[in-house]
């Protein structure tokens, strides 16, 4: 029997050895399922923030696109309605030139015909001066300037100390602020 106890000791040793061995894998177990847990959670976290990047992207390009068509439709409309404020101030204009025709015929007096439309021109001369509109400087004599000046003919110069410059005066030109919007027309001296 002492070799009956022996091998059941062994046996229980055996055995004992077993369950110890398999509580530790059992211990190791849940330790590297937390880690793989871990690494999947971590993967888990990655995605989120990859799909929340991709939603605040679409978001953002969403948003600049309104205000991409937003902003070329307001530029549509400053275009369409840009000349408004000056078409209104000519408008009392239009009004003082029907009432000085309309005055032309009723009377034949020339020297109030004249006055009448002299107020009118200073009046609209007034009302461009007001919305930025200047006459270029051209004047007979004066220096010929290729960004102010358009010489629409040469002619031989009167004299030697108007070759290249200008002689005669065609067509006022204008500007708007400091842009050139209609060039002098000159005649220049050859």
């Amino acid at each position: 029997m002492a070799k009956g106890e022996k091998k059941a000791d062994n046996k229980s040793q055996e055995e004992l050895k077993e369950e110890v061995l398999d509580q530790v894998e059992n211990t190791e177990a849940p330790e590297e399922q937390q880690e793989q847990e871990e690494e999947l959670s971590a993967e888990d976290k990655l995605k989120a923030e990859v799909k929340e990047a991709q939603d605040k992207y679409l978001r953002l390009y969403s948003e600049f696109e309104n205000f991409r068509r937003r902003t070329s439709k307001e530029k549509l409309e400053l275009i369409s309605n840009a000349n408004e404020n000056l078409l209104q101030a000519l408008l009392p204009v239009v009004d003082d030139f029907e009432r000085a025709e309309k005055s032309m015929t009723e009377e034949a007096d020339v020297k109030s015909v004249k006055e009448g439309v002299d107020l009118v021109f200073t009046k609209l001369k007034g009302i461009l001066e007001a919305k930025g509109v200047k006459e270029v400087e051209a004047v007979a004599g004066g220096d010929f300037d290729l960004e102010r000046h358009e010489a629409i003919t040469q002619i031989p110069a009167p004299t030697d100390d108007l070759k290249g410059k200008i002689v005669d005066v065609v067509e006022k030109g204008y500007q708007l602020n400091d842009k050139v919007i209609r060039f002098a027309k000159v005649v220049t001296g050859a």
